[in-house]
């Protein structure tokens, strides 16, 4: 049986001490420390050693009847997508993001869209109080009586509010800042996070509701905490965005009840966030064809083209070192690029500082990008632009070659509605293409044979 823990009280001035000594160490008396026990504090919500054992159950899996849970929407489009069609009673979902990035602000639009199609939401704020968030939703237009608010940060209290209130959705803003009183462990420590995001699940799987759960990121980007937080959930959104552009975008890295690979797409307005239905004229809604430098392609994100701008800048290098500065695709395979240009296509970048960005502030790390960067470096250091209306899209490969690309088709699609009448891409993905009327598709085998289509 283990020992229990003692620590040593003051009968003068009541200040403790974890050893025993002769003279109190804060009011200087000498024989006045006295022996306590310490009883170790039970789990906050856990089961107990003692509870009965109870015999499994095991059923074949041809006994298992198939049930289709019924999903419901928030009434957010954008954020409907990104779930999958929309939320599963009694799951849970983690959205993390920078701060500022506007993960309150979505979820408050959240529950006032829901509340417009009858669906009662629950809002728990630990950050805010109930005047502060009031004077949020006044500036958002959120007002209906469908949506219920609770300023608290005790997570029992939380979850016998979702007890209680039964709503269909809730929120828990933020799941740092809510704890267990009995854990000696602060708010937002790894052992309070599994067991508060524990305790929060158990509640909304056995009152039905679809629960958010905003979380706090690190420096890097991750959703701060111990990635067994992740685990635990069914579905985690990321929330991303530069701080000073409008455009946001919502991806999955999970999802229990859907697929990952769907983003939702916001501007920040001033009145909230506006959901985007088209965002490839948002995200070119800048793009000038006789620019050097500027290159188009069509990315793929889940089931939606997307058209991206890559820009490239090239200037000599004041100091021994070239810079390589990156924004928005991924650094390695730039570096990577530019290495085959050297040494592939001929393409002389030697003491060269190159800079590379993706315009407005999208992220994409898909291969897709990989000729259109290559192409966007060979304009700026040739100033000249590539033809106009030309998109481009292809995996580079070490060799120089190109590489086909998922789904072709969708992407040419995107690029004809949106106007566009040439596509540089490999030869390998021009096979059983649809034939779109206007879009000349020009197959090549090579990055340098792709450097002279494009100009």
């Amino acid at each position: 049986m283990a020992k229990p823990r003692v620590t040593y009280r003051c009968r003068e001035c009541g200040a403790e001490t974890p050893r025993w000594a002769g003279r109190c160490p804060a009011c200087r008396q000498w024989d006045t420390l006295e022996e306590e026990s310490v009883e170790k504090p039970p789990r906050p919500w856990g089961r107990g050693i003692s509870a009965p054992a109870r015999r499994p159950v095991s059923v074949s899996l041809a006994e298992i009847q198939e049930s289709d849970t019924p999903r419901f929407p928030t009434g957010l489009p954008e954020l409907d997508r990104t779930l999958g069609g929309g939320c599963v009673p009694g799951g849970t979902i983690l959205i993390g993001g920078d701060p500022g990035i506007g993960k309150s602000t979505l979820m408050l639009q959240a529950c006032q869209s829901a509340g417009l199609l009858g669906i009662s939401s629950l809002f728990a704020t630990g950050e805010e109080s109930l005047g502060q968030v009031k004077l949020r939703s006044r500036r958002l237009g959120v007002d209906t009586d469908n949506l219920r608010l609770v300023a608290e940060t005790d997570v029992e209290v939380v979850a016998a509010a979702l007890d209680g209130e039964g709503p269909d959705l809730a929120v828990v803003d933020s799941i740092q800042m809510v704890y267990f009183p009995q854990s000696p462990a602060p708010p937002g420590t790894a052992a309070q996070l599994r067991d508060c995001t524990a305790r929060l699940i158990a509640a909304a799987k056995s009152s039905g509701c679809a629960l958010f759960l905003v979380g706090h990121v690190t420096k890097q980007g991750a959703i701060a905490g111990p990635k067994m937080l992740e685990h635990m959930v069914d579905t985690v959104l990321y929330f991303e965005g530069e701080r000073f552009h409008s455009l946001r975008v919502l991806r999955t890295s999970k999802n229990r009840f859907g697929s990952t690979d769907e983003v939702g797409v916001f501007e920040m307005t001033e009145r909230g966030l506006a959901p985007i239905g088209n965002p490839s004229e948002a995200f070119l809604s800048e793009h000038e064809e006789d620019r050097p430098g500027s290159v188009v392609v069509p990315t793929l994100e889940g089931s939606r083209a997307i058209l991206v701008e890559i820009q490239a800048l090239l200037s000599k290098g004041a100091f021994g070192m070239p810079e390589r500065k990156v924004s928005g695709v991924d650094y390695n395979r730039v570096c990577m690029l530019l290495a085959v240009l050297e040494r592939r296509a001929g393409v002389s970048i030697a003491g060269m500082d190159v800079f590379v960005n993706a315009a407005g502030g999208v992220r994409t790390r898909e291969p897709a990008c990989d000729l259109a960067i290559a192409l966007a470096v060979a304009s700026s250091l040739r100033e000249r632009p590539v033809r106009a209306l030309t998109v481009a899209l292809g995996e580079v490969g070490l060799a120089g070659e190109l590489r086909s690309v998922a789904r072709p088709e969708l992407r040419l699609r995107e690029a004809h509605k949106m106007g566009f009448k040439r596509a540089i891409m490999p030869r390998t993905s021009v096979k059983n293409l649809p034939e779109l009327k206007g879009l000349e598709v020009i197959p090549t085998r090579d990055v340098a044979g792709a450097i002279e289509a494009a100009f």
